[in-house]
């Protein structure tokens, strides 16, 4: 990888994630190295927790959240979810100058700035910092305009329908 981008999978729809695991799997096919910092989701068991573990070590996994914020069985003090978040970003920082990895995954990082967890000027910092052969991915809804300007590539994913909208709740090994 000569020149790295900033890339950005935002939306209301489902696959921001899955989308930046699909470009890690077909990263390691090339033999880079992945590093994903999870900004919202480390408290609770998902299926990317497990699989990761069998892509080591070109692919790490690195969960620092307290789950999902705000919603569910969240009970955690909104301080503490943003003590957390400055904790990733500094994980992230080092993860980027580390210049260990092609490629590093902030997932869920624009909904945590959303929700007031992080800064978007802490996170405009870290794409400053990005050495030019680093991909750097975020991922999570809200996106933040500065963060869009800032970007190499955005894709948007637009819900068109859910099965949530029959009831249907969410499944293991599709929605976790």
């Amino acid at each position: 990888m000569d020149e790295g981008l900033v890339i950005v999978y935002t939306g209301k729809g489902k696959g921001k994630t899955t989308a930046a695991l699909g470009m890690a799997l077909r990263a390691i096919g090339h033999d880079y190295t992945i590093c994903m910092i999870q900004f919202i989701k480390g408290s609770w068991h998902y299926g990317e927790m497990s699989s990761s573990k069998r892509l080591e070590p070109e692919f790490e996994l690195t969960a620092v959240g307290k789950g999902f914020v705000g919603i569910l069985d969240d009970k955690t003090p909104k301080e503490i979810h943003q003590k957390i978040a400055k904790e990733a970003l500094e994980i992230a920082k080092q993860k980027i100058l580390s210049e260990k990895y092609n490629i590093i995954i902030l997932d869920e990082i624009n909904y945590a700035v959303n929700l007031g967890l992080a800064d978007v000027g802490d996170v405009l910092d870290l794409i400053k910092i990005k050495p030019q052969k680093v991909t750097l991915v975020l991922t999570g809804n809200h996106v933040k305009q500065q963060i869009i300007d800032a970007a190499d590539l955005v894709t948007e994913m637009r819900e068109i329908k859910h099965p949530f909208q029959k009831g249907i709740r969410a499944k293991k090994g599709i929605d976790f």
